[in-house]
């Protein structure tokens, strides 16, 4: 936490950690900041709730963003704002939903940035949704050894605001996703995204 003071240093920390697949026969896992130091691996929403329990100590409040798909597989991502703007802290599988640079002017503007690279087999952004972790109380989201579910439902039952959807949009963008799995199997597409406002990859998406 004394070393981890800004966004940009906990982006390259959480980069540098495994993504947790959360394989059997552990089963689905929802854990705090203290598993992920233990273990050095998250997925996506440990990855935020570790981001907000560090940057909180620096005087970021602990918010985070659920960016919903109508496939169900949604995505957390940690948000703050800064004097250029709003940012972002996170972790993927996919490189196109890690952080981004504190320049946006709004939430949704940050949100739509989110859209072409959630465009996958199923994927599809259909909404977004901001929650202040400290709703949750004397609930130990941030220290507990155990699964943090609460956390998860309070994502669930968050208001979200909608995405437009242009169908025609999503099958030329889906088409394009097959097309470059089909032409550079086991690789995931980077190149193809305008990244001009994302924070830095883990090394392993920019060698390719």
């Amino acid at each position: 936490m004394d070393r981890l003071t800004t966004p940009r240093a906990v982006q390259r920390y959480l980069n540098d950690l495994a993504y947790n697949t959360e394989p059997p026969p552990g089963g689905p896992q929802q854990r705090t900041f203290r598993s992920v130091v233990a273990t050095g691996m998250a997925h996506c929403l440990e990855a935020a709730l570790t981001t907000a329990v560090i940057l909180e100590q620096h005087g970021y409040p602990p918010t985070v963003m659920s960016l919903e798909s109508v496939d169900g597989l949604d995505h957390v991502i940690f948000v703050y704002k800064a004097r250029t703007g709003w940012g972002s802290v996170a972790k993927s599988r996919d490189p196109g939903l890690h952080g981004r640079k504190p320049v946006f002017r709004s939430l949704r503007e940050m949100a739509l940035t989110y859209f072409e690279p959630f465009i996958d087999t199923t994927g599809c952004l259909r909404a977004h949704g901001m929650v202040d972790l400290r709703v949750l109380g004397a609930y130990d989201w941030r220290f507990s050894t155990g699964h943090v579910w609460k956390v998860e439902r309070l994502l669930y039952e968050t208001p979200h605001t909608s995405i437009p959807v242009s169908e025609t949009r999503v099958d030329r963008l889906r088409r394009r996703y097959f097309t470059f799995r089909r032409e550079h199997p086991g690789v995931k597409p980077v190149a193809y995204y305008d990244r001009s406002t994302w924070s830095e990859l883990p090394a392993h998406f920019t060698r390719v």
